[in-house]
């Protein structure tokens, strides 16, 4: 006969050996790209604009290009991915066309990443005739992030108690009341998750962003010009042998800034969800 509390500490085991074995791949990941590039990074490294193709200067121009194709394709990507959640679990009743846009949503988030990049090249740059441009690339990367952002969001709209409805029917409210003031202040936690995961695949994409918004070394000015993000500068850096230490110095940068959006992320939502249980 099996000693149910013996299996019970056989397989605890193995799950905080499976959990410790990934977070030890990820700490020797981080500390081995931030040894190798710590020694580069200074204070012009991260305020100069890069020259001899970036073998000398720093990433300044990239930094700043980073941030407006990032938070353009959030603030593109963010309300659409959350309205369209809400209308799928609020106001349409389950049947077979939500069922389809459902799987469509999961199958566009298996999409790899140069399909849409291609896609983007294609419709965006060529078509629309917006160039390589921060624009093209936002415009993309929201097409990329829109799936994760609409599933994390519709369940957690979902795992809000229906009696949490019920009650604020019971008062008068209308639906969107309902929705504003009770189910989306309940469901900030979930959605916030779907945003820093976001956030994290923008930051760190290559193809799609190289195809779209190009490569240019110098400082944006507008979402009409040309930008290079911190992976393509990564990319650009290593493969073509222009400075190995300035990309792992490049590479430093997006680790730290991907470690303290998330930091920052997950602090805000834990004060949200805080403040909506006190």
């Amino acid at each position: 006969m099996k000693n149910p509390r013996l299996e019970e500490k056989i397989w605890k085991s193995v799950m905080w050996l499976v959990a410790s074995l990934t977070v030890a791949i990820l700490a020797i990941i981080i500390i081995y790209v931030i040894s190798q590039g710590i020694g580069t990074i200074s204070l012009e490294f991260l305020t100069e604009n890069p020259s001899r193709m970036g073998k000398e200067g720093g990433i300044f121009p990239i930094i700043v290009g980073t941030f407006y194709l990032v938070a353009a394709s959030l603030l593109l990507a963010g309300p659409i991915g959350v309205g369209a959640a809400i209308f799928l679990t609020e106001y349409v009743r389950q049947n077979r066309w939500v069922s389809l846009i459902r799987f469509s949503t999961e199958a566009l988030a298996g999409i790899p990443s140069i399909i849409f990049g291609l896609f983007g090249f294609v419709f965006f740059v060529i078509q629309l005739e917006l160039g390589w441009s921060i624009i093209s690339g936002a415009l993309t990367l929201a097409l990329m992030v829109l799936p994760t952002i609409v599933r994390t969001s519709e369940e957690a709209i979902k795992a809000v108690p229906f009696t949490y409805r019920e009650g604020s029917y019971a008062l008068g409210a209308s639906r969107w009341q309902t929705i504003r003031r009770v189910v989306l202040p309940s469901a900030i936690p979930g959605i916030m998750v779907g945003i820093i995961l976001s956030i994290g695949r923008a930051v760190g994409e290559t193809a799609a962003v190289y195809l779209t918004a190009g490569s240019s070394l110098h400082l944006p000015t507008s979402l009409g010009d040309p930008a290079r993000t911190l992976s393509v500068h990564l990319y650009t850096l290593a493969s073509e042998g222009i400075s190995m230490p300035r990309a792992y110095g490049t590479a430093t940068i997006l680790v730290i800034a991907i470690v303290v959006i998330n930091f920052f992320a997950n602090l805000v939502m834990k004060r949200v969800a805080n403040r909506l249980t006190t």
